[in-house]
């Protein structure tokens, strides 16, 4: 059986005692959360979140530039008024370079990925601070509180990097 197979009758499942399809498109607690796409991050059960409370935006490493168009849809056209950004402990995004990957991708796929900015980092909580930064700079970005936690993976607990879009990311 495939994995699509399996995702198709846990869906079945699921629909059969949905009752979750009344809640309105804008999402109830006006967040929207920034995380990693690293499969042991699970963003709404760690944060205590249902369906309809917040807009779940996730990419590799989580980061704010990727996330951009989808913030500003967010803010723009369904109110979310706070950002929250979660980064983790042992992510992938920490061991590999841009040119490290471009260069997997050349010999391997004979394609040229220079284009493409992977946004791999070294430091977790600079990693954190960066992307608060990136959205208080941005001009397309609402002047909202903004905070930040690095998720660890081995407890399942969240640190504040850093908060508050007014306080400024050095507090």
């Amino acid at each position: 059986m495939s994995v699509a197979n399996e995702l198709e009758a846990a869906n079945t499942e699921y629909a059969a005692s949905f009752s979750k399809g009344h809640l309105e498109l804008p999402p109830r607690r006006k967040v929207a959360i920034v995380a990693c796409m690293d499969a042991r991050l699970d963003p709404a059960r760690a944060l205590g979140l249902e369906e309809g409370d917040a807009h779940v935006i996730r990419n590799a490493g989580g980061r704010a530039t990727d996330a951009l168009r989808s913030i500003i849809i967010s803010q723009q056209l369904l109110g979310t008024r706070e950002i929250v950004i979660v980064h983790h402990t042992d992510c992938g995004m920490l061991t590999f370079t841009d040119e490290v990957i471009r260069s997997k991708i050349q010999s391997e796929l004979h394609q040229n990925a220079d284009h493409i900015a992977f946004l791999p980092f070294g430091d977790l909580n600079q990693s954190v601070l960066d992307d608060i930064r990136v959205l208080r700079e941005h001009p397309l970005v609402l002047d909202v509180p903004i905070t930040g936690y690095l998720y660890e993976v081995e407890t399942g607990r969240i640190a504040n990097v850093g908060e508050n879009a007014l306080s400024g990311v050095d507090s």
